[in-house]
């Protein structure tokens, strides 16, 4: 079973429906081995913890370097032996060093229907505020594969979520949330996770052979 790292930087609601489809038996493929923030008064930490995830902090704050940040965050992935990266409301932009040591086993969900509303400062409440003032009667999230290029990977599922004429950012979030990104994370990790395992095993398998 592959193992998971969650990157975190807030509350943790994805990394919660993570939690709750695991324990719905719906993730076969990997199991939830880390959680790592880069905030240490977060309440992520606390859902973690709290499910017996093992927690790992490395406080952006403390960085005046990105790279040494950027390495620090890889050092501990590679101790903790994880196979697979989610990003779920991690608010760094990770380098080249984490994404091409990752590349193709490192997702992202992002609260829009990308290409729309996406890249560096559109993140969190900013890109419901963003699709109201457009005026967009469907927005959603998108789970992709990340690489260099801040919501540019390869995009894995998307969900559309109905804009209705009263909607404030914050009641926008929460559905978007609700219905779409609560459901796609752990579908798509799920996916994911089954596809590397069974390129894990057959190429187990050529090396015994």
């Amino acid at each position: 079973m592959l193992k998971i790292a969650v990157l975190v930087s807030g509350g943790g609601t994805n990394l919660q429906a993570l939690i709750d489809a695991e324990r719905r038996g719906e993730l076969r493929s990997g199991k939830l081995s880390l959680v790592v923030s880069s905030r240490s008064d977060v309440a992520a930490l606390s859902r973690g913890s709290s499910h017996g995830i093992p927690c790992a902090v490395v406080e952006r704050t403390t960085y005046n370097d990105t790279n040494q940040f950027d390495q620090t965050i890889l050092d501990i992935l590679r101790k903790n032996d994880i196979d697979v990266v989610v990003l779920a409301g991690f608010l760094s932009v990770l380098g080249p060093a984490v994404v091409q040591a990752y590349e193709s086993r490192m997702i992202n969900v992002h609260p829009s229907l990308l290409p729309s509303f996406c890249g560096p400062g559109l993140y969190g409440i900013k890109v419901h505020e963003a699709a109201l003032l457009r005026g967009v009667k469907i927005t959603g999230a998108t789970v992709h594969l990340v690489n260099e290029i801040p919501d540019g990977g390869k995009i894995l599922l998307q969900k559309a979520v109905t804009v209705e004429p009263e909607d404030t950012p914050e009641s926008l979030q929460r559905r978007v949330m609700e219905e779409a990104e609560w459901v796609l994370l752990p579908l798509a990790l799920e996916e994911l996770c089954a596809t590397l395992s069974v390129a894990k095993e057959s190429g187990d398998a050529s090396n015994r052979s």
